[in-house]
């Protein structure tokens, strides 16, 4: 009997639009006989080929992008895009528009510019993938998934752009740092944004993250977990359920509130909470 020809696996793509750093959308796609017609974005476009390997015609150049590599696409330039090898091609793109890059850039700056079609950049490419998985999981709170955006898109435009001004530190930056961990401190149940932070200090929203980071070795998204955990260790010594001490100081759920707890302080919650319960000792 003839074995029957294996299934060649369908083009799939899943797109989700974050509101995040004025709109993003972010793509997963496999593709094999996808050929993408002649067009322009308004975004700007960020991809990374996971396997199989993309051809498209950009700037007068066939490109061809193998796995692990960047591919990208200014604002206005056309390019095509169809499968360079017969399995085709996987890859996750990030459509970012160009307010979104402007928030890494000094006030006034003009938006990036970046010539090649296509980067072989493993650090950038691993940085990445890291930031469209956060971005993507049902966890992280908006803040750490705009400081991650912001992380990507600033060594994206220091490594690759035509032009990168940096912006120069400021004497606000030591008060600017003081209020930001101060409105954390208060308001750390909640899914505070750091456009409002930056708001709230004076800086720009990067301008702010760096300078928290630079400051104090962590960034806010990590000081506004640590607020959290800490929040969640003080209730364990009453009976309050797990669930509902997770829901009170700003997890998304139980696991997650576990999950946190047990990276910083080494235990589960549960753990902790019966060491307290059998020691008799309540810390506030």
């Amino acid at each position: 009997m003839d074995t029957p020809p294996a299934k060649t696996p369908a083009d799939t793509a899943t797109a989700s639009e974050l509101p995040i750093c004025g709109g993003v959308l972010a793509l997963s796609a496999r593709y094999r006989t996808q050929r993408f017609s002649r067009h322009a974005h308004e975004e700007y476009a960020l991809g990374r080929i996971d396997s199989g390997a993309l051809g498209f015609r950009y700037r007068g150049c066939q490109v061809v992008a193998a796995p692990g590599s960047l591919s990208l696409a200014q604002p206005g330039v056309p390019h095509d895009g169809g499968p360079a090898v017969p399995e085709g091609w996987r890859y996750r793109m990030f459509y970012l528009p160009p307010q979104a890059l402007s928030l890494v850039l000094p006030p006034g700056a003009p938006p990036p510019h970046f010539r090649p079609g296509m980067v072989e950049d493993p650090p950038l490419s691993a940085l990445f993938s890291r930031t469209h998985h956060l971005l993507l999981a049902p966890y992280p709170a908006t803040l750490a998934k705009q400081t991650q955006l912001l992380i990507l898109l600033a060594a994206w435009i220091a490594r690759h752009g035509d032009d990168h001004p940096i912006a120069p530190q400021s004497r606000q930056e030591p008060r600017a740092v003081r209020l930001t961990l101060e409105i954390l401190a208060a308001r750390y149940a909640e899914d505070i944004r750091l456009e409002e932070l930056a708001a709230a200090a004076g800086l720009s929203p990067w301008h702010l993250a760096r300078a928290v980071t630079r400051q104090t070795g962590l960034p806010p998204h990590a000081h506004l977990l640590e607020c959290r955990c800490r929040a969640a260790r003080d209730r364990l010594a009453g009976p309050q359920p797990l669930a509902d001490i997770a829901a009170e100081v700003g997890f998304a759920d139980q696991s997650h509130m576990t999950r946190a707890f047990r990276a910083r302080f080494g235990l589960p919650p549960g753990a902790w909470r019966k060491i307290i319960q059998e020691s008799g000792v309540h810390t506030r």
